[in-house]
């Protein structure tokens, strides 16, 4: 399909918001974005421009159903919706553009999301991971922020500057706040997904991230057999690429143009020359 700019697209019973930046997918890699809990296309900002910049890859950036200006998800979520959106959504979505070749990047639960999609898929096109605040587990520091974030959501303007981003606040902040405070999300765990992985894996964290502690990094190195790398970054919370946007930009660059260009990726070389 030939996609623009912007737009929609439809997956099954979704209407999916997405952007894109710089070639198209069956023309060179593509990072595809997959944004954090409370998040959307919008809320990335001029980021994935800059990755498209630095990178030389195109960008494809979507609004998962229930955000920005997709379709609205029924609520409660089951508490699956993680493993849902790995199985079933994403695979059809990689179809759907045309991707051929590059990496998956997610923040929070896109990052949870694109570990569960390469633990559980063997697709050769997904040449590496970057993985941005990820969770593999629960630990009590992120339930108690996420708590925090309910109680912000009742009693400040917390929804009415979510409403900038997404068409449906309630059904955005609901949908993931109300799963992770199910008192059975405290089961959730992805850890036995992560010594499946066959593509190298960075991970950028914040040194102060509110939602997940170094534990998380420490169980990917000890259960992947992928290469893992890390970036660790001083005066950054749950948000790198916001709160320390130059480092961060840096780090995936940096990983990026070595996986997709520095070894030899013969399919990324084939479809720079095509473009020629």
């Amino acid at each position: 399909m030939k996609l623009d700019d912007a737009g929609f697209l439809d997956i099954g019973a979704q209407r999916l918001e997405y952007r894109m930046i710089g070639p198209r997918p069956n023309e060179a890699p593509t990072l595809v974005l997959l944004h954090e809990g409370l998040g959307c296309v919008g809320l990335w900002g001029d980021f994935p421009d800059k990755l498209a910049a630095a990178t030389r890859a195109g960008v494809f950036v979507y609004s998962r159903a229930g955000y920005g200006q997709s379709s609205p998800v029924k609520l409660p979520r089951p508490l699956t919706y993680m493993h849902d959106e790995a199985r079933e959504t994403l695979p059809r979505l990689l179809d759907a553009i045309g991707f051929k070749n590059g990496l998956l990047v997610g923040h929070s639960d896109g990052a949870s999301i694109a570990a569960i999609y390469a633990g559980s898929h063997q697709d050769h096109r997904v040449s590496g991971l970057v993985l941005i605040a990820p969770h593999f587990f629960t630990e009590d520091p992120g339930i108690a922020s996420i708590v925090e974030a309910r109680k912000a959501y009742e009693t400040t303007d917390l929804k009415q500057k979510l409403s900038r981003w997404h068409a449906d606040p309630d059904n955005a902040f609901k949908g993931w706040n109300g799963a992770w405070l199910d008192p059975q999300f405290r089961k959730w765990d992805i850890v036995e997904n992560l010594a499946y992985i066959r593509v190298p894996i960075l991970i950028v964290q914040g040194e102060d991230d509110q939602y997940g502690t170094v534990k998380q990094i420490e169980v990917a190195q000890e259960e992947c057999y992928c290469p893992v790398e890390v970036e660790l970054l001083p005066g950054a919370r749950h948000s790198p690429q916001r709160e320390a946007p130059e480092k961060t930009l840096s780090a995936i660059s940096d990983f990026a143009n070595r996986v997709l260009w520095d070894h030899g990726e013969t399919r990324a070389a084939n479809a720079i020359q095509e473009r020629v």
